[in-house]
């Protein structure tokens, strides 16, 4: 049995060409030669600089960053604490779905 496969005309196919942003002016067409000038708004970084009068808030950084680490430590242990629940309950539902009696666990505290 032949397969069939669909004919593809070379007029189906087009390839784009990627022009990255530049600037806020649309690209330049391809007719036209010259390249596109960034405008000098787009070049200018200095509203982003911070002066040297203004103190860098070390202390402030050092508390999110350490909140941050906190937070995310305990998201870590209740998820592997969710994660060996899960296990246990399943655990103890198979047990009891095979029809055992002995499923429960019991905890011998230790005599002394």
């Amino acid at each position: 049995m032949k397969t069939q496969r669909p004919t593809i005309s070379d007029d189906e196919h087009v390839v784009l060409k990627f022009r990255p942003r530049t600037s806020a002016h649309p690209p330049a067409r391809q007719d036209d030669h010259t390249p596109a000038k960034a405008s000098p708004a787009a070049s200018d970084l200095s509203r982003y600089e911070q002066s040297r009068d203004e103190g860098d808030e070390f202390r402030h950084r050092m508390l999110a960053n350490v909140a941050a680490f906190a937070f995310t430590v305990a998201l870590t242990a209740i998820g592997i604490w969710l994660a060996v629940s899960i296990a246990d309950l399943r655990r103890t539902q198979d047990c009891v779905l095979m029809g055992r009696r002995d499923c429960a666990r019991i905890s011998v505290a230790p005599q002394g």
